[in-house]
């Protein structure tokens, strides 16, 4: 079996658009956790500078981060993410080394 596939990604909010940000990815904890192949899904803001959101997703296979990336609430955030985010995404693509602490459904 091979391991997860894994990401950290940030993104910084235009600060009048921080609280609707806020609210718009909260929006999809709930949903991505119940998706097929979602292990983890983390979304956190920053102590220090609450204009910066990040998060942290495992998921089964990378086909399965493939067809989360394709439904239409995520697809639609990506094609208006201008309207939010000052820069763009930053996702740090990850291999995880140490072992997954529980089975991988399959």
């Amino acid at each position: 079996m091979s391991q997860p596939y894994a990401l950290f990604g940030f993104v910084r909010a235009k600060p009048e658009k921080a609280a609707e940000l806020e609210a718009l990815l909260l929006s999809f904890v709930a949903p991505t956790r119940q998706e097929a192949g979602c292990l983890e899904y983390h979304f956190h803001r920053d102590q220090a500078d609450p204009a910066l959101f990040g998060f942290y997703e495992v998921w089964r296979s990378r086909a399965d981060l493939d067809r989360h990336m394709e439904l239409p609430l995520i697809r639609s955030f990506l094609d208006r993410r201008g309207d939010y985010l000052v820069g763009d995404l930053d996702i740090h693509w990850l291999d995880m080394q140490s072992p997954y602490p529980r089975a991988i459904p399959a």
